[in-house]
């Protein structure tokens, strides 16, 4: 059994088909959608999302945005998706750097160290998922 899955972004559509599974991180937690799945929003966190399609499972970082259930059909609308095998792990490594170095500075308000740390942890999503 499927479910028909779309994954949109700011860039365009990630994905549109039919899917066995997806796996993504909410703000509460991580999630498993299977068909006939009950209907469901819920804001995304940042992590790893996995689709599985005619038995092969596809990894991807996921950052942001809504991920909805309705009549079986589900939307994710993501501010960041990007499949592990788009990742470009030495430049999430100097985001990583980058954000590290602001984090150290000394004279950071509060809305600049947040931003920071929301860098740091997109790098390192991104890095986690890319080696995969």
């Amino acid at each position: 059994m499927t479910f028909h899955l779309e994954i949109v972004t700011p860039d365009g559509v990630s994905f549109d088909g039919q899917a066995e599974s997806l796996y993504v991180r909410t703000q509460q937690g991580d999630i498993g959608i299977l068909p006939n799945h009950i209907d469901y929003l819920a804001a995304l966190g940042m992590g790893q999302a996995r689709v599985t399609v005619d038995g092969q499972t596809r990894t991807a970082a996921c950052i942001g945005g809504m991920v909805s259930v309705s009549a079986g059909e589900v939307k994710l609308v993501a501010t960041t998706f990007e499949w592990a095998e788009d990742i470009d792990v030495p430049r999430a490594k100097a985001a990583e750097a980058r954000a590290r170095r602001v984090i150290e500075e000394k004279k950071l308000t509060e809305e600049e160290l947040r931003l920071a740390e929301a860098r740091l942890k997109r790098a390192l999503v991104r890095q986690s998922v890319g080696r995969r």
